[in-house]
């Protein structure tokens, strides 16, 4: 906002106050750094910094404006914000991997990931830097192939690069295609290309990787009871939003128009009230009947009080997933009836957003809020008073805030109080309840299923805006996810028919150390608090695939150990993790080796190989292990402080 709020400037763009205003705050930035050694000459860990810019799915094809610029992929996309009520966005490691690698096969030098990334795509980075003096200073030479059973080669490209003192050689092998290749090299073998796949082949002979054949550990996460606590019923406190005077239309300043919302409250708060009332006598209430109040709003929340009676709540559609009304916004039309009476009336609509746009041409100048309204009384269909040019009143934020409800030192704690029945389902409302911090060191979350819509504080740290009540499209989830084909953001999408948010992420550095915590909830719409309840989210189900020739490895978090193999197979397994099966062949010692090499252990690997598993398998399948195992439990010395600490 502050940068937004410059006479003049446009961002992102080429404006010169945009262009000024980002070389200070660069500057401050990389000065920040230098200060500190942060920088790889300095010996930090920074090996380059750049401004990020938004890219896509694939850059494989991107060629730089300037034959001697590195070519580099400075976002690629692998997640990003979700919607209210929209669904979980997922790119599976395959896909993701298929990108990367096509980008460095096509003269890519550097790819940054919107957030890190391990396993799979750590595994694929090290075959890569095998080849890392090959890449950068040898020839490249392209081939595409051609022909096949029914046109199989087709999308399938040989990349080598050479070293022309040594002779030495680095190839990509590229599949483009929804189906598996077999590609031919002469000397240098043949190879099997899984669909949608890239296989990195050191001296052009050797594969060490395939995009595809993911052989890293999968972890299922569960969100449940720490086994060292017990349930606890939430005892909770209340107050009501102190709403006397906006309801009264009193309000801090005015003005004769209908403001913007984030221009006026300078993002220092959701929520903005408009005030203005209008007289009317007994020959107008006769004249015109069936009132209704008519508001546009450029978004998200309208809640409007009229003679200080609630008429109604409404969302933007574009706001719980859906598209508006124009498609590019989050603007609606708030029609209700009204019960006007002989003398003044007053109206006051609060205003709330959640979140303001951060991606898009000219985000930043999207109104919110009654911006332009208009705001009209209408009887019989047709408006017979506009209120848009009418003497408004305004209050930013909610009285709530100013008071400090969501600090639980704040001098007006005591405006909560305890009743034997607590209301809920109640709109405007304030929570409060006090807990213990969750046992172990696993990451602590709060179920906020029962809520409505509002905000969350743990000892006065915010956790961020709550709307469970924001369900999912029920459809559009598959039952499997396929990673081949060129990804979209509604492909393999998880989540349908749930909220898109329940659980909330509860740092434990924001938890007190005396273990005596407190949660507050603004309830914006009208929820049921007594259904919160705190979890930890452990590993219990770790997966994992190797295929023949690496080391399958496995690991528990939180100082659990793997309890029991649910799953074994070695040869042609089928399925995912939580859904294994069996193939057409298989070592029937599966099980025991992984058994004795794992259970009892916090960590264990396996070399998977014909010789562990006593199996002569076939060539034409590709042999993997694929293992599904239980983490449960403590190791001794974590159990020995846990039992310390319940004795203390």
């Amino acid at each position: 906002m502050w940068l937004h709020n410059i006479p003049g400037i446009e961002l992102r763009t080429d404006n010169e106050i945009y262009k000024n205003e980002m070389q200070i705050f660069t500057t401050k930035i990389v000065d920040v750094c230098k200060e500190a050694k942060l920088f790889a000459p300095q010996g930090g860990p920074i090996i380059l910094a750049q401004i990020n810019t938004c890219n896509g799915f694939y850059c494989d094809q991107f060629k730089p404006n300037n034959p001697k610029s590195p070519k580099m992929w400075t976002e690629n996309w692998s997640g990003w914000f979700k919607l209210w009520g929209g669904r979980d966005p997922y790119r599976t490691a395959e896909d993701l991997a298929f990108s990367v690698a096509r980008f460095i096969q096509n003269g890519g030098v550097l790819n940054s990931y919107y957030m890190p990334k391990w396993g799979h795509l750590k595994q694929l980075h090290a075959a890569i830097k095998l080849g890392e003096r090959i890449l950068t200073n040898g020839t490249v030479t392209s081939k595409n192939f051609w022909g096949g059973v029914d046109n199989s080669l087709q999308n399938v490209q040989q990349t080598t690069y050479t070293n022309q003192g040594t002779g030495e050689r680095f190839c990509f092998l590229s599949n483009a295609n929804m189906e598996e290749a077999n590609v031919d090299l002469g000397q240098d073998g043949k190879y099997s290309l899984p669909a949608w796949s890239v296989t990195i082949l050191q001296d052009c002979n050797k594969e060490i990787h395939n995009t595809a054949k993911v052989n890293t550990q999968t972890s299922i996460m569960v969100k449940k009871l720490h086994e060292e606590d017990k349930p606890v019923q939430l005892s909770w406190t209340w107050a009501p939003e102190p709403m006397k005077g906006v309801l009264q239309g009193k309000g801090r300043f005015r003005a004769a128009e209908l403001l913007e919302q984030k221009e006026t409250t300078v993002d220092t708060t959701d929520y903005l009230w408009y005030m203005t009332s209008v007289n009317l006598n007994e020959t107008t209430l006769k004249k015109w009947t069936n009132v209704t109040l008519r508001v546009g709003t450029r978004g998200h929340t309208l809640h409007a009080y009229v003679n200080k009676k609630e008429i109604g709540t409404q969302f933007s559609k574009q706001a719980n997933g859906q598209q508006s009304v124009k498609g590019d916004d989050y603007s609606f039309l708030f029609e209700k009836p009204v019960t006007l009476t002989s003398g003044t009336n007053t109206i006051s609509l609060l205003s709330a957003t959640v979140g303001l746009a951060n991606y898009g041409q000219y985000y930043d100048k999207k109104p919110v809020g009654i911006a332009e309204g208009p705001v009209q009384l209408v009887a019989n269909g047709k408006p017979f008073m506009d209120l848009t040019s009418s003497q408004w009143s305004y209050k930013i934020g909610l009285s709530g805030e100013a008071k400090r409800y969501n600090d639980p030192n704040s001098p007006h704690a005591s405006k909560f109080t305890a009743s034997d029945n607590l209301p809920t389902g109640r709109a405007m409302t304030w929570y409060k309840t006090t807990f213990a911090s969750p046992s172990g060191t696993e990451p602590v979350v709060v179920d906020l299923l029962g809520m409505g819509k509002g905000h969350a504080w743990v000892n006065g740290e915010s956790l961020g805006r709550f709307w469970p009540t924001q369900i999912a499209d029920a459809k559009g989830c598959p039952d499997t996810c396929d990673y081949r084909g060129s990804y979209n953001g509604d492909k393999c999408v998880t989540n349908c028919g749930n909220p898109s948010q329940r659980w909330y992420h509860i740092p434990r550095s924001y938890l007190n150390k005396d273990g005596q915590n407190t949660l507050i909830l603004f309830e914006e719409v009208g929820g049921n608090p007594t259904n919160v309840s705190f979890q930890i989210v452990a590993v219990e189900t770790i997966c994992g695939n190797a295929y023949e020739g690496s080391t399958l490895e496995l690991s528990c978090e939180g100082g659990r150990t793997i309890s029991d193999i649910q799953f074994a197979s070695y040869g042609d397994p089928e399925g995912t993790c939580g859904a294994f099966m069996k193939g057409s062949f298989y070592a029937t010692r599966s099980a025991a080796v992984v058994e004795k090499a794992c259970v009892g252990k916090q960590s264990c690997g396996i070399l998977v190989s014909d010789e562990t598993f006593g199996l002569k398998t076939r060539s034409d399948i590709a042999n993997r292990l694929a293992v599904q195992a239980v983490c449960t439990g403590y190791i001794d010395n974590d159990l020995e402080s846990l039992k310390k600490k319940n004795n203390n």
